[in-house]
């Protein structure tokens, strides 16, 4: 019995002093003297459930407006996804960042998105993004959005006419992410067929609720399931990229059909992309893309319901104010 009240204290002793070492250096990651006021929160995941807890109510934003008031500070420091973070809050923060992209700040990943991403690691962020802005205009000038009219008219009365019509209820945010994820589908890579759209559906609404979740790479925890659902697509995705390259080759596919054609080519340096940065990029930028057009869409369709009179400028195609 001895023995036993001796193993039980020495194990009480370790995890204690376990726990310690944790706190100690969390804690020290935000002592310094240039930091903004804040909190560190909890060891390891931080303030991360309170965000998520006020996500999932349905007001994110008061995250953000408790601690600005709390703090009398348009920036405060706190831990989120396991990760110290900065937040600026209002249109001098947000002029601040882009203003000085790569300059006194630089773009990066958090360690968990590598393993969803794992072209991340092997190029740095920077370089994408600079890839990608080359490679988006081209598909943002005013012809190429005059295409893009008839194909968003084809998708839109496609999905009304299958999802909102004759329908008693109707709920409209997942509605409007299966739009938006449909639209991107066939603006990316041409896919019209909704079966196919359906397939490539299931695994990526895993690799969205993953990125936006408590980092935690254990069997069945949204990260895993995410980087189990990332790997699905990215096979998904190299299957579609070599069945383009023949097209290409062929003549079946115009270069400049879709971002996945244009990504296919080589840039202004004669480079192409690897496979598996085309596909993790077009991954990335239907996430990306996906949840604040959603949401935007969504909104759009709460405030004509509740401003009828706008909503009736709208149906005749008029303007009201």
């Amino acid at each position: 019995m001895q023995n036993f009240y001796l193993s039980l204290l020495f194990s009480v002793f370790f995890i204690t002093f376990f726990i310690s070492i944790i706190v100690h250096k969390h804690r020290s990651k935000f002592k310094h003297p240039n930091l903004p006021p804040g909190s560190s929160g909890l060891p390891y995941i931080g303030e991360t459930l309170e965000l998520l807890v006020t996500g999932c109510k349905g007001h994110p934003q008061k995250f953000f407006l408790d601690r600005k008031a709390k703090y009398a500070s348009e920036v405060f420091k706190t831990n989120l996804f396991c990760q110290p973070a900065a937040v600026f809050c209002g249109a001098a923060g947000n002029k601040f960042l882009f203003s000085n992209e790569n300059k006194v700040l630089k773009a990066w990943y958090p360690d968990f998105v590598c393993k969803i991403f794992p072209s991340s690691v092997q190029r740095s962020l920077i370089e994408q993004v600079d890839r990608l802005r080359a490679l988006l205009p081209e598909f943002l000038r005013p012809a190429a959005l005059k295409r893009y009219v008839g194909i968003f008219d084809t998708v839109a009365g496609r999905h009304f006419a299958s999802e909102w019509e004759n329908k008693e209820v109707v709920v409209v945010f997942p509605l409007t992410k299966s739009f938006t994820f449909g639209l991107a589908c066939s603006l990316f890579l041409s896919i019209e067929d909704p079966d196919h759209i359906a397939k490539l559906a299931s695994p990526f609404n895993l690799v969205v609720s993953g990125i936006f979740s408590i980092p935690i790479d254990f069997p069945g925890t949204p990260l895993n399931r995410a980087i189990n659902a990332s790997k699905i697509i990215r096979t998904e995705l190299f299957a579609i990229i070599k069945q383009r390259k023949e097209d290409l080759a062929e003549g079946k596919a115009s270069p400049k059909q879709d971002i996945l054609s244009h990504m296919l080519a080589c840039d202004e340096k004669g480079a192409f992309m690897s496979e598996l940065n085309i596909a993790d990029t077009i991954l990335a930028l239907l996430a990306s893309a996906h949840e604040s057009t959603s949401a935007a869409c969504a909104f759009i369709v709460k405030y004509l319901a509740e401003l009828p009179h706008i909503y009736e400028g709208v149906y005749k195609g008029t303007c009201c104010s």
